[in-house]
């Protein structure tokens, strides 16, 4: 009996020592262990609420910057060709999905025209720009012909 009693406070007394640890609580006595442990408790529970306000401000934030992002009229389908001095240059501007760039550069095989030199991007929407030169001197840089084909090849 007596050595259940000495099990029963050694085991208290570990508990009261791990709880002392974990709220770093300079206190010896066992009132001041639990009250310190609650105020520990208290700001914890603070803390989370401040971390789910911010959480909740910033999906807020996120939903109204892609709602704005929606909201932002582009281009449904842009082609702009223009000569420039060693060549012609393509600007493409239109919705994202399937493979624009490929049918666009199957497009510039197709007439005889060789990339120069090209920067393509898919955020939000597709945009290429390219300087496309003929392939031979017999292949002309028509510009309406460029624009129909790419726009052609937009489409598919």
């Amino acid at each position: 009996m007596v050595a259940r009693l000495h099990r029963r406070t050694a085991t208290g007394k570990i508990r009261l020592h791990i709880l002392r640890t974990l709220t770093c609580s300079k206190s010896v006595q066992r009132k001041s262990i639990t009250m310190d442990a609650l105020l520990y408790i208290h700001k914890l529970k603070l803390k989370l609420e401040a971390i789910n306000r911010e959480l909740a401000s910033l999906v807020a934030r996120k939903r109204e910057h892609l709602s704005v992002m929606k909201q932002l009229q582009l281009p449904k389908k842009e082609v702009k060709v223009e000569k420039a001095e060693k060549g012609v240059v393509v600007r493409v501007t239109c919705e994202k999905g399937g493979d624009k760039l490929v049918s666009i550069l199957e497009v510039f095989e197709e007439m005889g025209l060789v990339v120069l030199n090209a920067r393509v991007s898919s955020n939000l929407y597709f945009a290429m720009e390219a300087i496309v030169v003929a392939e031979e001197e017999q292949h002309a840089l028509h510009v309406k012909s460029i624009t129909e084909a790419v726009i052609k090849a937009i489409e598919r």
